[in-house]
């Protein structure tokens, strides 16, 4: 529920948060979280004052950071590290095996932290510490962990960060050396959750879990911006994203939203694809049912923790997307990212994540398919670097 924080920040480029499911409105100026109706809550601007300044001549002077898109972002001091304006690299040896000429990919392990997480974090923490966190806490499959612990260091704020047992060693060393506290649980990311739920009033955390607190998005959905500015004011047809709790595909969808009522575009959107593990599948099962929301994923596993989110608080606004813009949503077995992010990397000189490598599996099916054609211009996100999953790669290379 909504518990605001007696500390009143100053003024806000934020002109209210609105409930994504009833539409209640809330006060963007003190600390809000969920919605009394249990919903994520989604910060709302003066669109039309933003685009009077935020263009595309203004933003060529702007720093090479997400931050440039500081109409549409809360406007206070940023704690940043330097985050966004990743690349957008066209692939086209990948691109040819499967005959799509205009294939890319948006390669966000370059980020502080090695993955998209950092987008996110530092525009909630930023926000938080503008609203008078003493302490931050989430929990995590493993990078946004790592981001977190990284960006409370940089805001000079204690952090706690709560995730699974098997979480990859690389993610558990990085929030140990920003100074971290790490506690491990035997479960999964929805049970982590829940120790932060049960423990964060008694200990006045301020909850960062994704979703339950309104700004992750707004740094999220920057790729969408990015995605715009880099094609020269143009989107692209097909968008393919690694889709766990789903955040960067709503933040996305978000910013294309702003961007129709900042007429820089019309009502014609790219179509969003969430690729999931086959481990863990609770939007690919809601999709093909027909279904407006998610069931829980019992017993999920899939080497890509970023995936293994078994009940994502955002399954009503993710299929809502997907049908909006005409997309789909499939799945791919560990094996074959494993098998891809080798072709990805021999072939492109990208590592990714196996989160990443999802979305060539998934590209190469729907271009066979014909539900992407050979024309087309198609975006892969990959979501982190390949170099903190050393576990599982030693063991596909070695097979």
């Amino acid at each position: 529920m909504s518990q605001p924080s007696k500390i009143k920040s100053q003024a806000t480029n934020v002109v209210e948060l609105e409930c994504s499911a009833c539409g209640k409105k809330y006060d963007a100026a003190v600390e809000q979280h969920l919605c009394t109706c249990g919903k994520p809550l989604l910060a709302r601007y003066d669109l039309l004052q933003a685009a009077a300044t935020l263009t595309l001549e203004s933003l060529k002077s702007r720093p090479r950071t997400l931050w440039r898109y500081a109409e549409v972002l809360p406007n206070n001091a940023p704690v940043s590290l330097g985050e966004g304006m990743t690349p957008l690299v066209h692939v086209k040896r990948l691109g040819a095996s499967m005959n799509l000429e205009k294939l890319y990919i948006k390669d966000e392990g370059l980020n502080p932290t090695g993955s998209f997480k950092a987008r996110g974090m530092t525009v909630a923490v930023t926000r938080a510490k503008r609203l008078g966190a003493k302490a931050l806490a989430a929990p995590t499959a493993g990078n946004a962990g790592g981001a977190l612990a990284a960006y409370a260091a940089a805001a000079g704020l204690p952090a706690v960060i709560v995730m699974p047992a098997d979480t990859p060693a690389a993610n558990v060393m990085e929030c140990q050396a920003f100074g971290a506290k790490v506690v491990k649980l035997n479960g999964l990311i929805s049970d982590c959750g829940k120790y932060v739920a049960e423990h964060k009033d008694r200990e006045g955390w301020y909850d960062v879990s994704t979703l339950k607190e309104p700004y992750r998005v707004e740094g999220k959905k920057t790729m969408g911006y990015e995605l715009w500015e880099q094609f020269g004011g143009k989107l692209p047809d097909v968008i393919l994203y690694p889709t766990g709790g789903g955040v960067g595909l709503i933040g996305m969808c978000k910013a294309f939203d702003e961007m129709q009522e900042m007429r820089w575009i019309g009502s014609e959107r790219p179509r969003m694809v969430a690729v999931q593990a086959e481990g863990c599948v609770p939007i690919v099962r809601a999709w093909e049912a027909h279904q407006n929301t998610s069931q829980f994923f019992p017993n999920a596993a899939t080497i890509a923790s970023g995936l293994r989110v078994p009940g994502p608080l955002g399954d009503l606004l993710i299929l809502s997307m997907l049908r909006q813009t005409k997309g789909t949503a499939l799945a791919v077995s560990d094996e074959e990212m494993l098998n891809a992010g080798k072709e990805l990397a021999s072939l492109e000189g990208i590592f990714a994540a196996p989160e990443g490598a999802a979305t060539v599996i998934a590209v190469r099916k729907l271009a066979a398919s014909g539900w992407i054609k050979a024309r087309e211009t198609v975006v892969l996100f990959n979501t982190g670097t390949g170099y903190k999953y050393s576990e599982a790669w030693e063991r596909a290379l070695q097979a």
